[in-house]
């Protein structure tokens, strides 16, 4: 027998009704020392990345930017007659590396972003970002273009709001 999942609330919010907008927005050109500034002087987590006609392109977060604190670890190998064997697949130490040393947002933003329309439910966005283990939902129109952001932080406010 298959139950549907059961809300906090018998009231249907939107995205719409709950995201920020308008967001910030950054580009994949932007240099990265710009972005990180946005990041800190909003105290803010991520940021999406858009094109020149304001389409979703992928997100910035402190995740992609920790790269360029640690480093990237060599991969680890064996020598077996003369011939090395990774271990691990070394495309991902070239990928690391490449964010370690970036300069510019495209250099370190992750191209998977999980977008959402402003007329989805409440319900679905908080069970995305749970399912997929994210922190934000880019809002986007018909035609990818970002128009909001929608943050676990903003779910939280909602449902403290029905608490009091």
């Amino acid at each position: 027998m298959v139950s549907e999942p059961v809300a906090a609330t018998t009231a249907t919010k939107i995205v719409g009704e709950m995201m920020t907008a308008p967001p910030l927005t950054v580009t994949s050109d932007m240099p990265l020392k710009e972005a990180v500034q946005l990041l800190a002087t909003n105290r803010i987590s991520g940021l999406p990345v858009v094109d020149a006609a304001g389409e979703a392109v992928g997100e910035i977060s402190e995740t992609d930017l920790m790269w360029q604190v640690s480093g990237a670890s060599l991969p680890a190998y064996v020598m077996l007659l003369d011939s090395v064997v990774y271990l691990t697949n070394p495309a991902r130490y070239s990928q690391e590396l490449h964010k370690a040393l970036g300069q510019t947002v495209a250099d370190v933003m992750s191209r998977k972003v999980t977008l959402i329309k402003a007329d989805d439910d409440l319900q679905r966005a908080a069970q995305l970002m749970h399912d997929k283990q994210i922190r934000r939902l880019v809002v986007v129109d018909d035609d990818r273009r970002v128009i909001g952001i929608l943050t676990r932080g903003d779910i939280v406010r909602e449902l403290a709001q029905q608490y009091t």
